[in-house]
């Protein structure tokens, strides 16, 4: 009996270049949207440590603006050079190779593993699979996006990620397209 696929969805913009250098607001969720980091606080140091980590790691990325929600970060990336991530048509080994993936993989695996350290498990997922980038077009658009990562801890509980939230999961409410359609997401 042949098991029913799931296609997932690109979130690269199409036609896009990423190869060329570029601005980049990145998210990445916890597996499940568990709300780790505020019920065990050590696992914000290992986040903090591993993100601060990235630009020595990468001497090719600077690191801007950064938030650790309870189970979610924010941060903006920006790639001077050239040799930029994930490209869209690109197989998965190609885009491992680029430089905005390899340091998002290079986080989320070693973070990984010092958290189940912490946790005292082996081989589980903390990370949901793949994360969310939106290319940053303008002074403006950064701006807006340094402020909504500042004061994304204080709208926790209008937050959509946030399992306790009325607006959890809800992406048909008003509030939330409005959010999205000024790209704040």
């Amino acid at each position: 009996m042949k098991q029913h696929q799931r296609h997932r969805r690109s979130l690269r913009l199409k036609h896009f270049n990423y190869s060329q250098k570029g601005a980049y607001f990145v998210t990445i969720c916890t597996k499940n949207h568990m709300a780790s980091f505020e019920k065990i606080p050590k696992l914000k140091y290992v986040i903090l440590t591993h993100w601060n980590e990235l630009a020595i790691r990468f001497p090719e990325i600077e690191l801007d603006e950064f938030v650790i929600m309870p189970n979610h970060i924010h941060g903006i990336i920006f790639i001077p050079a050239k040799n930029v991530g994930a490209i869209h048509e690109s197989p998965l080994q190609s885009r491992r190779a680029m430089l905005l993936s390899k340091a998002i993989g290079y986080f989320k695996m070693n973070t990984a593993k010092r958290i189940n350290q912490i946790l005292n498990r082996t081989g589980q997922s903390f990370w949901q699979r793949s994360y969310y980038d939106h290319i940053i077009r303008n002074e403006s658009e950064l701006n807006r996006i340094r402020e909504y990562i500042q004061n994304n801890p204080l709208k926790w509980q209008l937050d959509r990620e946030n399992p306790e939230s009325k607006n959890y999961n809800m992406d048909q409410s008003d509030y939330w397209k409005d959010i999205f359609s000024r790209g704040d997401s």
